[in-house]
């Protein structure tokens, strides 16, 4: 019989706040949202959208050293801050037993952005023959989990997964594979992102799904998403092991799903999203009656909210209308890559106050999407097992499932 997985331990920094307490008022107050503000981290052309969910007040020199920062894209910054909450959360103490039975899982949709730019505005730019030494091990997307391996001595697998919006979701999926497997009794899975650059920004308006005013997902009259930019892990341990040492435990991971569309590499199909999240189902050992609340992928774009609706609808049948469907990414932006693990500690943070956070900016309904969205107000809600859904660009899908424990 395969291990049951436990979380032990959540760490996050995003525009909705720099830690989980933060990021827990954000998304559970009411009222409108006020962390989707104007860019500052670089100055937008007069054509381009003005507004992102950046970390705000963030200032790298609080928390690391020069010498640090000389390897550190501001990605890895966001991956080792929320790895540090979330182990210290958990209370970890890497000895040498431990260091190898633990592995690293941690993902990205594109890595050291801001790096690349700057690299490449030094040599196209300014002149510079030479970049820095550290620039190819700065922008790998593996950096961020190399560095988490390093600083806690981390000895078991390490690596990245990156599925552009499903990277974390996959990392967290990966994790649950190896301690099923006992490749490790110990996983530090999650994501960050840090691609609030006037590069990539220029490259997200060519796809024209950036919002001009605000991320309103299943809305009438949403306009399209808001990049967002943080970091989110998850300690991940096998039930015995958390047990074994006494750790707290805010619910229990009981299934995965992962699906590809095989379809079109921007335009996401219906039925991947019901593989997924029936996949997901099926690891559980559950019908979708068992499920209350789902954390939506709903990144605010016309085609993805109603794709993500019909899905839930054909998963769920007559159930669908008792879901409660909400879209968090209305507060913290679309973190892209780490995504799927900062909605997974919305979903933990739902079950753990069996309360359901609003999607925020809800203006009207839409006709193709006729769910309950909890729109702009949190409510209470009795919350047993929640689904988180992230659907990536080249249609990569992931649903996980958590239930409260015990």
């Amino acid at each position: 019989m395969a291990a049951r997985i436990v979380v032990t331990g959540l760490g996050c920094i995003s525009g909705a706040g720099k830690n989980v307490g933060e990021f827990n008022h954000s998304i559970f107050s009411d009222g409108p949202s006020k962390t989707i503000l104007p860019i500052s981290l670089f100055t937008p052309d007069k054509h381009m959208t003005q507004i992102a969910a950046e970390v705000k007040n963030y200032a790298p020199g609080d928390f690391f050293s020069v010498a640090e920062l000389k390897q550190y894209d501001r990605f890895s910054q966001f991956a080792l801050l929320s790895a540090d909450e979330a182990i210290k959360d958990a209370g970890l103490a890497f000895d040498e037993n431990l260091s190898k039975r633990t592995c690293v899982v941690h993902g990205t949709s594109i890595g050291g952005q801001e790096t690349i730019e700057n690299a490449y505005r030094q040599f196209y730019q300014e002149g510079q023959k030479r970049p820095h030494p550290y620039t190819v091990p700065k922008l790998l997307p593996s950096a961020a989990g190399s560095f988490i391996s390093m600083k806690y001595g981390i000895k078991g697998p390490a690596f990245a997964t990156a599925s552009a919006c499903a990277s974390s979701g996959h990392a967290i999926a990966m994790a649950v594979l190896m301690l099923r497997s006992n490749m490790a009794e110990v996983a530090i899975a999650g994501g960050a992102e840090a691609c609030i650059t006037k590069g990539n920004f220029q490259a997200w308006e060519g796809l024209r799904v950036l919002s001009p005013d605000s991320c309103r997902p299943f809305s009438a009259k949403r306009s399209g998403l808001v990049i967002g930019e943080g970091g989110a892990t998850l300690v991940l341990e096998t039930l015995d092991h958390a047990l074994a040492r006494k750790a707290t435990i805010y619910a229990e991971l009981t299934g995965i799903g992962m699906s590809s569309d095989a379809h079109n590499i921007v335009q996401p199909l219906s039925e991947g999203a019901e593989m997924a999240m029936q996949a997901a189902l099926t690891d559980a050992g559950i019908k979708g009656e068992d499920i209350q609340y789902i954390n939506a992928h709903g990144s605010g774009t016309v085609q993805n909210d109603r794709v993500e609706t019909r899905a839930i609808h054909n998963v769920f049948g007559g159930h669908a209308g008792s879901l409660k469907v909400s879209s968090t990414k209305s507060v913290h932006g679309h973190v892209l890559g780490a995504g799927g693990a900062l909605e997974s500690i919305a979903a933990i943070l739902a079950l753990q106050q069996q309360r359901i956070p609003a999607t925020k900016n809800y203006l009207a309904p839409d006709s193709e999407c006729d769910l309950d969205y909890v729109a702009n107000v949190s409510c209470q809600a009795e919350i047993d097992q929640v689904m988180s859904n992230s659907f990536a660009f080249g249609g990569l899908n992931t649903s996980l499932i958590f239930k409260r424990f015990p």
